[in-house]
């Protein structure tokens, strides 16, 4: 993953145990003190968010433990790689993606999955090649215009 996509994983594991953990933990308190749990429907809302809160805990703490951070700085060249900010251009107009890890892909922000079936196309691939992407049973070409490795919004 990029140190931006680590940074938005703690970000968010903070936000997460020390907010979010503490505002179920009360929710629950709460909806304890109206009696009877079994017919309590606070009391399992409450409950059902805070297995959602610590699975979602226990999934990012798993991530950051096994997160390979690449050092974009480091990385240069006409190849496409993980990491690459790249200009693609097809027959109605050009857009610009970067390719990053699953958890912090955004395509409305120009931040395309590795495991996007037009990132596995591009990986390997270098300016002027061409990829080709078969979309709802129609073939789709994408002439690779640049690549880079830092952006000025990083």
């Amino acid at each position: 993953m990029t140190e931006r996509g680590l940074r938005q994983l703690q970000d968010e594991l903070r936000n997460l145990t020390f907010v979010e953990r503490p505002q179920v933990i009360a929710e629950i308190a709460k909806a304890r003190s109206y009696g009877d749990l079994s017919e309590n429907a606070e009391y399992a809302a409450a409950k059902e968010k805070q297995h959602l809160v610590e699975r979602r805990i226990r999934y990012i703490e798993e991530r950051i433990s096994r997160a390979q951070v690449v050092d974009l700085r480091t990385l240069s060249g006409n190849k496409v790689f993980f990491g690459a900010y790249v200009v693609l251009e097809d027959e109605e107009r050009e857009v610009q993606y970067q390719i990053v890890g699953a958890d912090e892909a955004d395509i409305k922000q120009g931040k395309l999955s590795i495991e996007a079936p037009l990132a596995k196309a591009l990986i390997g691939k270098e300016v002027g090649d061409y990829v080709v992407l078969t979309i709802v049973q129609k073939e789709k070409q994408f002439l690779i215009k640049s690549v880079q490795y830092s952006c000025d919004t990083d």
